[in-house]
């Protein structure tokens, strides 16, 4: 019995399943957490010390470097960045 191939390759295979902007989504804020944690470590700042420059709650921190929590808003991000004396670049490709 031949299957029939569903998409040209894996993006449209997921783009096809709705699933496409969700995993994408979930890449960019790894990706970007990744960054703040090598920033963090290499300026010596402890989440508490972050969460405090951001004059927010350790919790959002902790949501923020959840690898199964992908709904986190560009504006905490963008805090994150500026707290840690860097800027957030999102650009479309």
């Amino acid at each position: 019995m031949k299957k029939e191939h569903i998409g040209s390759d894996f993006d449209g295979f997921l783009a096809q399943e709705g699933l496409l902007a969700e995993c994408e989504a979930g890449a960019f804020k790894r990706v970007v957490a990744w960054q703040l944690e090598q920033e963090m470590k290499r300026r010596r700042i402890s989440r508490d010390k972050l969460a405090s420059r951001m004059k927010t709650t350790r919790s959002a921190i902790d949501r923020l470097f959840a690898p199964d929590e992908s709904s986190v808003t560009l504006q905490l991000l963008e805090q994150a960045a500026l707290a840690l004396g860097r800027k957030l670049k999102v650009e479309l490709a």
